[in-house]
């Protein structure tokens, strides 16, 4: 059952609750199709083995080299460019149990990380400012870690997409005082 979504030019976030007794509380941050990207790379990887079929012409002794140089530049290039991209990253709580972190990537690889609920001291929003750009993290403090831990690795959404995780990493983890804080300054 879908409870809530929102739509972003680049992000799409869903909110589902599973059955039994909705215990499991399920958030998904899709990253929305873009064709522009697709269109920039084939044309990248279509001037590259244009410019070797052109020098294939100009240099006739090693004509076969360059043109299987460009042939493997133009797939290298889509590889990279199409292999580890993310398409979604997934936060499901479960109260009693704890938190799994998912990460789908386009190749079908989806890595799994999960942080058992006693663990978990506090989750913390954070702005992160360098001088060329501005982005909200949700993050962990973990029992016994030094470091934060991210929630969402890969992709950057914005706030309002991850208040809705806050407050529901806040519940399970028994976190009140935070929770209602925000309910009160909305």
């Amino acid at each position: 059952m879908t409870d809530f979504s929102m739509v972003n030019r680049r992000y799409g976030y869903l909110h589902e609750c599973k059955w039994p007794l909705e215990a499991i509380d399920m958030h998904h941050v899709v990253v929305r199709k873009s064709n522009a990207k697709g269109f920039f790379v084939y044309l990248s990887a279509l001037i590259v083995v244009a410019n070797a079929a052109s020098y294939l012409f100009l240099v006739k002794d090693k004509s076969i080299i360059i043109l299987l140089w460009g042939f493997l530049m133009s797939v290298l290039l889509v590889k990279v460019m199409f292999w580890n991209r993310v398409m979604k990253e997934s936060v499901v709580v479960m109260p009693t149990f704890g938190v799994q972190l998912e990460t789908h990537y386009a190749s079908g690889r989806t890595v799994h990380r999960f942080i058992p609920i006693g663990k978990i001291l506090k989750p913390v929003l954070l702005e992160c400012v360098s001088p060329v750009t501005c982005y909200w993290s949700l993050s962990l403090l973990l029992h016994g870690e030094a470091e934060l831990t991210l929630v969402l690795k890969e992709l950057r959404p914005p706030v309002k997409m991850l208040i809705p995780i806050w407050k529901a990493l806040c519940d399970a983890s028994d976190i009140k005082e935070f929770s209602d804080s925000w309910k009160d300054a909305n």
